[in-house]
């Protein structure tokens, strides 16, 4: 049963990976028609809508107790970075967006230790300041090599990966006895009238934008990535991260940078060697703040 269920967690976590990886590419065509703005409210609510026909039932499985977290969640965990990661690819690659969200496996040891008192081994603590070695290379090196690109954006990937570090560790500590739909079904509940009102106030429903090719072709886009790289992508995450532990469930972030890669390089994008050092070192991090050590101790 122990074997049945490890096979199982890496088969979620190579599906979510190339889900996941998948998206950057999707972002960056859907923002050829659309604002960041309308972008991450439309996605939002085609999300939620898709997770409402597909489990509305589960929300009565929701304890009262447990709503407080859900609406955390959902803001951390979805809405917020639905607008981040569109905003930061106005200005940066999406290849160099999806390695920058590789920082959630070292953002998820920080804020274990840090807010919820997990503890943290020593190779751990060396991993996540390796990975913030690679991090500085990355955006630097990119900067130089794409000075007509604003790398401040960098930011708002950043925060985002800090979002979603404390949403895994919310769902591990505060909603393991949830399901995993349910978790995500509540999560849109929350989320799905705020979205709406940025949707409105984004200038989205403008007539004269249905007559514009791009913006129809970027709504295609949106459902394509609403309903693959989120609505199911989150079902799975919120699975694996209850099948094993909130930094394995991260590490999908291995092998998503190398589908982002391969995506953004037949796009056209250019990545150079320090480029790929940088993400390697980022990797090598992530690979030692992913390991358990038999002596451990708190940070």
């Amino acid at each position: 049963m122990q074997n049945n269920n490890n096979s199982k967690k890496w088969v979620y976590l190579l599906v979510l990976s190339l889900i996941w990886g998948t998206s950057f590419i999707l972002i960056k065509k859907a923002l050829l028609g659309l604002n960041a703005y309308q972008l991450g409210a439309l996605r939002t609510l085609i999300t939620g809508l898709f997770l409402f026909m597909a489990g509305y039932k589960k929300i009565r499985l929701i304890k009262k107790t447990d709503w407080k977290w859900i609406a955390i969640s959902g803001f951390l965990g979805s809405f917020i970075p639905a607008f981040f990661f569109a905003i930061a690819e106005t200005q940066i690659d999406s290849a160099v967006v999806s390695v920058l969200n590789s920082l959630v496996p070292l953002n998820t040891v920080l804020i274990g230790a840090a807010v919820f008192k997990i503890a943290s081994s020593t190779k751990q603590v060396v991993g996540v300041i390796i990975g913030f070695v690679g991090t500085s290379i990355l955006i630097l090196e990119g900067a130089d090599l794409n000075p007509n690109q604003n790398y401040w954006y960098a930011g708002f990937v950043i925060g985002s990966t800090v979002m979603y570090a404390i949403n895994v560790n919310i769902i591990k500590r505060y909603l393991q006895e949830v399901k995993p739909l349910a978790i995500a079904v509540g999560n849109y509940v929350v989320i799905f009238i705020p979205a709406l009102v940025v949707l409105i106030f984004a200038d989205f429903f403008n007539v004269a934008n249905f007559s514009n090719s791009d913006f129809t072709n970027a709504i295609g886009y949106v459902v394509i990535l609403s309903f693959f790289g989120t609505a199911l992508a989150k079902v799975l995450f919120n699975t694996l991260v209850q099948m094993s532990t909130p930094v394995f469930a991260s590490s999908v972030t291995y092998i998503m940078p190398i589908v982002a890669l391969v995506w953004g390089l037949m796009d056209g994008e250019s990545f150079s060697v320090t480029q790929i050092i940088g993400t390697l070192i980022i990797l090598i991090g992530v690979y030692l703040a992913n390991r358990k050590a038999k002596k451990i101790r708190n940070v």
